[in-house]
C-alpha cells in the first residue's frame, strides 16, 4: 500500500476530531495513522463464550452475558445515588450498577432490548451484580468487526475521564483498517518468511488487533516481535561493519619484547583458557587495520587486568602509548598499584593522573606524555582534559565503562589523529540478550572462568536475631588474622526507613570489638580522608572496615575474607554481587553474610536466594534482568535502542537470538543488501535508518 496514508495526521481519522487528537497526541504519543496502528494491545480478554446467569461463579471473573433490561431505578446511598438496572436472561436475574455518568446512561438504555454485557461480577445479598458493564445491543454487536479475543490497549486516567475508553480505541482501530483497506507491504524477504514460516505482514497486523484465534494471535505476535528485533540487530551489525570499513585503526603487527618477556618470565600465574581466548580475539582486532571497539566482560576477580595489560604491551611493542581510564580515584590508584607491581622487573614507564594530582606532577606528566617518555598512563576523567596530549596513543582501556557517557568516550577517540583502539571493560555481567541489544555494535569478549586455586565464596543469609552468632564468627576470623568488611546502605538515619545506618552501626561495632582497629569510609568524606582510611585497611593496620557502597568497586585486599552486608534486602542483585567480589581474592576460604530483618518482599527473597545459590555473575544478571527489566539495568533507556513496542528481551530472548542469527547470516552473504532477494530488506532498512524509532516506518 502507499505508505503515505500512514503518515496522515490522526485528526483526520473518522471518529477522532481535534479534541480527541490532542489527547491522543499528549497521552499516548499518537500523531499519525502509523502511530495508532503501532499501538499494540498489552493483553487480550478471551470472549470465546457467553455465560448464562445461572452459570456465574462467585469468583469476580470477567464474563460475557446476553440478556435484556426489564427495569431501571435510582437508589439513595450514603453519598449520592447509584443507578441500578434489573438484567435477565432465560435462566435468572442479576443487577447492573452505575455510580457515575448516570444521567447519560439512563437516557441511552433501552428496556427489553437484547444486549451483550461484559464486566466483573460481584456477589451481594444473594444476587450477582456487574458494576459499569461494557454494553452493546446484540444487533450492533453482530455488525462489528470483532474477535473473541478482545484486545486491551494501554490507557491513562485522562483518556478514561475524557471518554476515550478501550472500546473507543477499538472502534478507531476498526476505522483505520477500513480506511487503509488493511493492506500493508511486507518488510521481510521471502527467504526469511519461508524459512521461519512467518505469516504475511498484513495478516500479522490484522491479527494483533483483531485476533481470529489463539493460534493466529501467537503467529502474529511472533512475526512482529521477530521483525522488531531483526531490524534492531541489522542496524547494530551494519553500524559495526561500517565502523570497521570507515574508521581505520593502527595496525599492530609486532608481538615484541614487552609482551613476550612478560608472558614468558613475569606472568604471576598460568592464564586461564578464557583469558588466552580473549587475548587472541584482541590480537586479531589490533592487527586487522580497522579500529577495535571491544567490550570485555568478566566477573569480579576473573583476571581482566592481566588481559588489559597484555593488550597494552602489544601497543607498546608497536611504538605506541596506552592509557587506562577508571571511574573513581580509588579504582585508578588500585589499577596503578597493580600494574606497577606486575611490571616491576620490566622497563615500562607507568604514571598516574587523577583530580588530586599536584600541579607540579601534572606538568611533568603532560611533558613526558607529549615527548613519549610515558608508556602507560592510568587515570580518572582527568585523562579527558584538553591539556592531556599523547605523543602517539594507540590503545585506550576504559574500566567499568557504563559509568562513562558516550561523549566522554568520544573524547578519547580524539587523542590521536587516527582514533586509538578501544577496549571497554566491565565487571558487571550483562545478560547475553541485553548485551546483544545494547552493545550489538561492539565486539564482545567474555572471561567466563576464574583463575585456578580460587575458592568459591560461601554466601549465607542470616536474620538480625542471629547477630550474636555472626559477631562470634567475625571474632574467630579476626583471630585467624583475617580482615572484615561491614557494609551499610545508608549514611545518616532516615526517619522513613528503619534500616541500620552507618554511624549507628559503627558505634555498635566499636562497642562489640573494643580491641580491634576499625576503619570507616563513606561517600561524604573528603577523598584524602577516604584514601587514608582505605590505605590503613589495605596495609592491615585496621581489622574491620565499616563502609557504605563506595567500596563496591575498588580496593583489592587479599587478606579480607568476610563481607557482612547489613539490610541486604535494600540492595539490588548486581550491587550485592559486586560487594561480595571484594572478598575471595586470597587463597583462604571467604564468606559473605547477608543480614536482614524478618519482613521481606518476594523480590527480596528471590535476590537473597539467588545470592546464596550461585557465584556466577551471568546467572545473577539474568535473574536481575527478570526482576528489574532492561530499563533499570545499566541505565539502558539512554540508548533509545531498547524502546521496544512489542518484543521483550527477557521473555523473547529466543526470538532475539534468532533475529541476530538471521541478520548476521544475510550480511555475511550480502553486506550491502544489494542482491535482488534482499531488495525489500534494503528498502525497509533505508527507511528505518531515517527514523530514530523503528516503528515509525515498518508498517
Amino acid at each position: 500500500m502507499n505508505a503515505n496514508i500512514l503518515q496522515t495526521p490522526i485528526d483526520y481519522l473518522k471518529g477522532v476530531g481535534p479534541n480527541r487528537a490532542d489527547l491522543l497526541r499528549k497521552e499516548l504519543g499518537i500523531h499519525t495513522y502509523q502511530d495508532l496502528l503501532n499501538l499494540f494491545p498489552n493483553r487480550y480478554l478471551d470472549k470465546t463464550r457467553f455465560y448464562k446467569i445461572n452459570e456465574l461463579q462467585r469468583n469476580s471473573a470477567e464474563v460475557q452475558v446476553v440478556g435484556k433490561i426489564t427495569h431501571i431505578r435510582s437508589v439513595e446511598q450514603k453519598r449520592g445515588k447509584r443507578l441500578v438496572a434489573n438484567f435477565i436472561d432465560d435462566t435468572g436475574k442479576m443487577e447492573l450498577v452505575w455510580f457515575r455518568g448516570q444521567k447519560w446512561i439512563r437516557e441511552n438504555l433501552k428496556i427489553n432490548t437484547p444486549y451483550v454485557i461484559f464486566g466483573k461480577t460481584n456477589w451481594f445479598n444473594g444476587l450477582f451484580s456487574m458494576p459499569h458493564p461494557e454494553m452493546e445491543p446484540v444487533e450492533e454487536y453482530k455488525k462489528q468487526l470483532r474477535t473473541a479475543m478482545q484486545p486491551i490497549y494501554s490507557s491513562t486516567e485522562k483518556l478514561a475521564k475524557s471518554g476515550i475508553t478501550n472500546r473507543v480505541i477499538n472502534k478507531l482501530m476498526q476505522q483505520l483498517f477500513i480506511e487503509t483497506k488493511g493492506k500493508f507491504y511486507d518488510t521481510l524477504s521471502e527467504e526469511i518468511t519461508t524459512e521461519l514460516k512467518l505469516i504475511p505482514k498484513a495478516e500479522a497486523v490484522f491479527n494483533i488487533h483483531f485476533p481470529q484465534s489463539q493460534e493466529l494471535l501467537a503467529k502474529a505476535q511472533f512475526r512482529l516481535k521477530f521483525e522488531e528485533l531483526f531490524y534492531i540487530q541489522l542496524q547494530l551489525l551494519i553500524k559495526n561493519m561500517l565502523q570497521k570499513q570507515k574508521i581505520k585503526g593502527f595496525v599492530f603487527e609486532e608481538i615484541g619484547q614487552n609482551f613476550s618477556e612478560f608472558y614468558k618470565n613475569h606472568l604471576p600465574f598460568e592464564l586461564t583458557g578464557a583469558q588466552k581466548r580473549v587475548i587472541k580475539e584482541i590480537r586479531a582486532d589490533l592487527g586487522s587495520g580497522a579500529q577495535m571497539n571491544r567490550l570485555l566482560q568478566g566477573d569480579v576477580g576473573s583476571g581482566k587486568t592481566i588481559v588489559a595489560l597484555m593488550s597494552m604491551f602489544i601497543a607498546l611493542d608497536n611504538g605506541f602509548q596506552a592509557c587506562l581510564m577508571a571511574p573513581t580515584e580509588i579504582l585508578a590508584i588500585q589499577h596503578y598499584n597493580d600494574l606497577v607491581e606486575l611490571c616491576e622487573n620490566l622497563d615500562t614507564n607507568i604514571y598516574l593522573l587523577t583530580g588530586s594530582s599536584k600541579t607540579k606532577a601534572r606538568r611533568e606528566i603532560h611533558e613526558k606524555l607529549e615527548n613519549g617518555e610515558i608508556d602507560i598512563l592510568i587515570g580518572t576523567h582527568a585523562l579527558l582534559e584538553d591539556k592531556v596530549k599523547f605523543k602517539n596513543l594507540g590503545l585506550a582501556v576504559i574500566d567499568e565503562q557504563h559509568r562513562f557517557g558516550v561523549a566522554q568516550r568520544a573524547k578519547l577517540w580524539r587523542k590521536n589523529q587516527v582514533p586509538p583502539h578501544i577496549l571497554v571493560m566491565t565487571a558487571t555481567p550483562i545478560p547475553r540478550t541485553l548485551a546483544m541489544s545494547l552493545y550489538g555494535d561492539l565486539d564482545i569478549s567474555v572471561i567466563d572462568e576464574l583463575p585456578p586455586g580460587r575458592k568459591p565464596i560461601k554466601t549465607v543469609h542470616r536474620y538480625d536475631s542471629n547477630r550474636l552468632k555472626v559477631f562470634a564468627f567475625i571474632k574467630d576470623e579476626i583471630k585467624k588474622g583475617r580482615q572484615v568488611y561491614i557494609v551499610y546502605p545508608l549514611i545518616q538515619e532516615s526517619e522513613k526507613m528503619d534500616y541500620k545506618d552507618l554511624m549507628d552501626g559503627y558505634e555498635s561495632i566499636a562497642r562489640e570489638f573494643p580491641d580491634q582497629q576499625i576503619s570507616i569510609v563513606h561517600g561524604q568524606m573528603k577523598s584524602d580522608a577516604k584514601d587514608y582510611e582505605m590505605d590503613r585497611f589495605v596495609r592491615g593496620e585496621t581489622q574491620i572496615m565499616v563502609a557504605t557502597t563506595v567500596i563496591e568497586v575498588g580496593v583489592n585486599v587479599p587478606n579480607a575474607s568476610v563481607m557482612i552486608i547489613e539490610s541486604a534486602e535494600r540492595f539490588g542483585l548486581s550491587q550485592l554481587h559486586q560487594l561480595r567480589g571484594r572478598v575471595g581474592r586470597g587463597a583462604e576460604q571467604s564468606f559473605c553474610i547477608l543480614m536482614t530483618g524478618h519482613k521481606l518482599s518476594n523480590d527480596s527473597k528471590i535476590r537473597l536466594e539467588t545470592m546464596t545459590a550461585t557465584n556466577d555473575g551471568f546467572e545473577i544478571a539474568e535473574v536481575d534482568l527478570k526482576l528489574r527489566g532492561p530499563g533499570d539495568i545499566m541505565g539502558t533507556q539512554q540508548s533509545g535502542v531498547l524502546n521496544l513496542k512489542i518484543a521483550d528481551i527477557v521473555k523473547d530472548n529466543q526470538i532475539l537470538k534468532s533475529a541476530r542469527y538471521h541478520a548476521m547470516k544475510i550480511l555475511k552473504e550480502d553486506p550491502n543488501l544489494s542482491m535482488e532477494k534482499n531488495k525489500v530488506l534494503r528498502f525497509t532498512y533505508s527507511q528505518v535508518a531515517k527514523h530514530k524509532n523503528i516503528w515509525n516506518y515498518i508498517s
